[in-house]
């Protein structure tokens, strides 16, 4: 199915959470820093979180990854209080990517394009709450791109541990960003060997991976254009969770959104153009094939005639008590059928269909 929709009951009142069935168990991995300290833990219940708040300048980062519990969202709903409707969106997914401010926090959806360990793509939602000293963000699966911005966290006098909130919710976003970068370069791989194979020889698998790429194009077509307004919004519009100087940062962001787009549009281009390619290729290899039964039929015509004429029966044909009338049909025969191959090989018509004769008349 292209599209499911995980939703409440229809009729529910806003902010009703979705049934989760099938998901996986939350974990929750939270770093507290600031330019002068680091903490790192990971929690197996909720209710530990109230010990490890932020003091201070401090910043707390709450990572939770795997939706099905719900409980476990209403349990940190109740520590840090997030809006009914946004909690609703990290649930009810897929939601398109976006940027909304609350009185209470900054909410973002995003996409996360990445390649696990098995080497399987995966295209999921991942939520970002953010406050003055706080980020708490959601993914449905476990594994994301984001090692280096923890690493960034771990390591003393980096910019991420002497700056804001605001700056780790960029910097979260602008790495999930650049982790369409090598899926998109994979699938680049996948249309150049195609395309390779197509032009030498193509086979009916081909047209059904071209169409599982064209699919997962319209996927990413789908979430990026989305995040490409949502990052121009949280540029282009003030709100007191996001600093000045931060809004200089998510132009980068927004250059990558821009920059993605247009990587990916040729690749959807190309992707058309490999279907014309396909269809040409097998109509080239079918104009081949008949050419090569048209010649084979094209010989046998005198051949069948000569041999029709010899063939009926009349008892006074000149020809037919002739003591070497036998060899010379046969000699007509293999003259006619010799000087016709040797005309169409000439003529380019005939093993060397590359190099037409095209100064002779045909």
């Amino acid at each position: 199915m292209i599209y499911r929709k995980r939703r409440p009951p229809i009729g529910s009142v806003p902010g009703t959470l979705a049934k989760i069935e099938g998901g996986l168990a939350p974990r929750i991995r939270a770093f507290r820093y600031s330019a002068e300290s680091f903490e790192e833990k990971e929690f197996t219940k909720t209710e530990e979180l109230k010990g490890f708040l932020p003091e201070g300048k401090q910043i707390l980062w709450v990572d939770v990854q795997g939706l099905g519990d719900g409980r476990v969202l209403l349990e940190l709903d109740g520590i840090f209080g997030f809006h009914p409707l946004a909690l609703a969106d990290v649930v009810n997914i897929p939601q398109q990517p976006k940027a909304e401010v609350y009185d209470e926090h900054l909410f973002l959806i995003t996409r996360m394009a990445r390649f696990d360990e098995n080497d399987c793509y995966v295209n999921e939602q991942v939520s970002i709450f953010l406050k003055e000293n706080l980020v708490v963000t959601f993914q449905e699966t476990y594994g994301d791109p984001l090692d280096n911005v923890r690493a960034r966290i771990r390591t003393a006098g980096t910019p991420m541990r002497k700056s804001g909130a605001d700056f780790l919710a960029y910097a979260t976003l602008d790495a999930l960003l650049d982790g369409h970068y090598p899926v998109l370069e994979s699938f680049g791989e996948s249309l150049e060997d195609l395309e390779e194979r197509m032009i030498e020889r193509p086979r009916s698998s081909d047209i059904h991976e071209m169409h599982e790429i064209k699919r997962e194009f319209l996927w990413l077509r789908r979430n990026l254009w989305p995040q490409r307004e949502a990052v121009s919004s949280l540029v282009r519009d003030e709100n007191r969770f996001i600093k000045k100087a931060t809004r200089v940062y998510l132009r980068d962001c927004y250059d990558h959104c821009v920059q993605l787009i247009d990587i990916l549009e040729n690749y959807r281009e190309l992707t058309s153009d490999l279907m014309e390619l396909y269809h040409t290729s097998l109509s080239n290899r079918l104009n081949e094939v008949m050419k090569v039964l048209t010649i084979i039929s094209t010989i046998f015509i005198p051949l069948s005639f000569i041999t029709g004429i010899y063939g009926m029966n009349f008892k006074h044909m000149p020809e037919i008590e002739h003591p070497w009338a036998y060899p010379a049909i046969w000699g007509v025969i293999l003259t006619a059928a010799g000087g016709m191959l040797y005309y169409f090989r000439r003529k380019g018509w005939l093993g060397n269909g590359d190099k037409p004769d095209d100064d002779k008349a045909p």
